[in-house]
């Protein structure tokens, strides 16, 4: 796992390349390398952690054996043997991943992508044509932004390396617009209009200053509507590339361990991890010494089950309020997830005794997880939608926090309700909530665009389609955001055995009932896991990997409350409408607790703009 950077441009020396390679060091402790040419333009920086193949031969930036591409490279491709097989090269200079990438592309050019099985962001600048190909994994799991304009283009793996070049950049109004309502800012946006993301599944190429990119894989394309399956041998096929997937991801030449929370996801992918091992896995938990957080007695029932070699992480709030501005600050962008602080305590506590952890991430949006899923069948009966606004109103006068934040679905765009659905249950504002608070012109298109459904799941039943919303936005760019962020700032490499895209392929094409029936859900994929685990000992409570942060915004956070949301602050931004703010905490004091996520979302904004 590693940092990337690079540009084709005669603006910068290669100082300003050492310095934006530098400014990842976290992302690659082991090694910092460089590649430019001053005549050329051409700049590619590295840092690396070494993972596979640790000696220096593995170093990058890499030069292929034909001397035409120079590549820097970040993340994990784990069928790398089964491709130098097919590359038939006379000699190698290393046993690493990344110099059978640098061969595959020598050898397929950009059809190479295809034949990755794994996690990454890649640069590789072709000396004959002059022109640079950066390309993304298929989830984006591994980061990667890129800055184009005026003749030149600029990337790397986070968006705080672009800030070494002192580059002109505005703040993004449709992103902020999409961060209130969602939380997270949608993937090809960033805060700043001039850096994008790289769409996942996507590559770019940059040539005589232009630049095309393409999609070379869509998930969408394995959404059918085949009921034609059998459970049995769809169980068997499953169980088969799981446990593929996760000895794949066991190749490492570096300790390894798994993040476990005695959920369903994380429990299956440790009881594979620790059946294919011949000795015990290391197994990582958190828990705070409040109670009602406390998730780490479940975990710790299947590792002592499983035999694992288990660490349990038991914190106070004190010890996590100590490192929350860290994390806070660390995502480059605003971000409104808390749950980035035990994530990152957790990466921080485990790379004390690893280098890399299998995590669970996936499985609830692949096999229909998440109790929102049935707010979405109810919401699409023809007769609510027809005295929908009647139910709003009533709704949003109800004493019950729940029923308020129900009424404001019902009160929202009826094209836009999977992420209304989504909004609601994080506890942020709707887009008539956004509306009334901001006070820049803007408009909600950046919605309107993520709520549109494609051509292959407009046939799905209303629970699919919101699943299908999640897996393409939450996860991407919010789950996979925050543990690669979280992970690596402590240099922890985490990877996601359910996200081989043979297991999404797969699971796509499922018939809706393996997933959930009679309020039952990841049916086939906990009939796996009861293979593995007593189904007594899973019997538990669905619980988010959370912080008491209703709590903490009353009592020990309140003080960031009144730092970023004062009158002065909000003058001095001139973003927020500072009447409905004042109301947003004046009704939190007074009982409505739900606000509380959206109070936190206007802190993350307003830090961010006051920097």
């Amino acid at each position: 796992m590693c940092g990337i950077v690079g540009f084709l441009s005669n603006n910068y020396n290669k100082e300003k390349l050492v310095n934006m390679t530098n400014a990842l060091t976290h992302r690659g402790p082991d090694f910092g390398g460089y590649y430019f040419n001053k005549n050329k333009g051409i700049g590619l920086g590295h840092r690396r952690l070494s993972i596979i193949d640790i000696s220096e031969k593995a170093n990058q930036p890499l030069t292929s054996q034909c001397g035409r591409y120079e590549m820097v490279y970040n993340g994990e491709v784990y069928n790398f043997k089964e491709l130098r097989k097919l590359i038939k090269l006379d000699k190698w200079n290393s046993s690493s991943d990344s110099e059978v990438i640098l061969e595959a592309f020598a050898k397929w050019r950009i059809n190479f992508l295809v034949k990755l099985n794994g996690m990454f962001s890649i640069a590789i600048y072709d000396k004959k044509e002059e022109k640079l190909i950066l390309a993304r994994d298929r989830m984006g799991i591994k980061p990667l932004f890129y800055y184009f304009k005026d003749n030149e283009i600029i990337f790397s793996s986070e968006i705080k390396a672009f800030k070494e070049l002192n580059l002109k950049l505005t703040t993004n109004h449709k992103a902020i617009y999409a961060f209130l309502h969602l939380g997270y800012i949608p993937k090809k946006f960033t805060i700043y209009n001039e850096i994008k993301s790289l769409d996942p599944g996507s590559s770019l190429i940059y040539e005589n200053s232009n630049i095309k990119i393409n999609k070379y894989w869509n998930s969408n394309d394995y959404i059918k509507r085949n009921n034609n399956h059998d459970f049995e041998s769809s169980k068997k096929k499953l169980c088969h590339l799981l446990n593929k997937s996760v000895e794949k991801r066991l190749i490492s030449d570096v300790p390894i361990g798994t993040f476990l929370s005695g959920g369903t996801d994380s429990s299956l992918v440790t009881a594979i991890a620790q059946k294919i091992n011949s000795k015990p896995i290391n197994t990582f938990s958190i828990g705070f010494t409040e109670l009602k957080y406390n998730e780490s007695k479940y975990a710790k029932k299947v590792a002592d089950y499983l035999k694992t070699n288990h660490h349990e992480f038991i914190i106070s709030e004190n010890q996590a309020l100590d490192e929350l501005e860290n994390i806070m600050d660390h995502m480059d962008e605003p971000f409104a997830d808390s749950s980035a602080l035990p994530t990152m305590l957790v990466s921080k506590m485990a790379k004390k005794h690893v280098s890399v952890c299998l995590t669970g991430d996936g499985g609830d949006e692949l096999f229909m997880g998440y109790g929102a899923y049935k707010w979405a069948n109810r919401l699409q009966n023809p007769l609510i939608w027809r005295t929908k606004n009647t139910i709003g109103k009533l709704l949003s006068l109800s004493t019950n926090n729940k029923h308020k934040r129900a009424g404001l679905v019902f009160n929202s765009p009826k094209t836009n309700w999977k992420s209304h659905i989504f909004s609601q249950e994080q506890c942020l504002f709707s887009e008539d909530e956004i509306k009334k608070l901001l006070n820049i012109k803007t408009d909600s298109n950046i919605v309107d665009d993520i709520n549109v459904l494609s051509q292959q799941s407009e046939n799905l039943k209303p629970n699919e389609q919101q699943a299908n919303f999640d897996f393409n936005n939450y996860l991407t760019n919010d789950l996979l955001v925050k543990v690669d962020r979280a992970s690596m700032f402590s240099s922890l490499e985490a990877r996601t055995p359910l996200l081989d895209h043979e297991i999404i392929e797969l699971s796509l094409g499922l018939p809706l009932d393996f997933k959930i029936k009679k309020g039952i859900s990841k049916i086939i994929l906990k009939d796996i896991l009861y293979d593995y685990v007593p189904k007594e000992i899973m019997d538990r409570p669905k619980w988010g990997f959370s912080i008491p942060l209703e709590k903490w915004l009353k009592t020990e956070l309140k003080y960031l409350v009144d730092k970023y949301l004062n009158k002065e602050a909000l003058y001095e931004t001139k973003i927020l409408n500072q009447s409905i703010v004042n109301n947003l905490i004046f009704r939190f004091h007074m009982g409505d607790n739900y606000l509380y996520n959206r109070i936190w979302s206007l802190i993350i904004l307003q830090k961010f703009l006051l920097k």
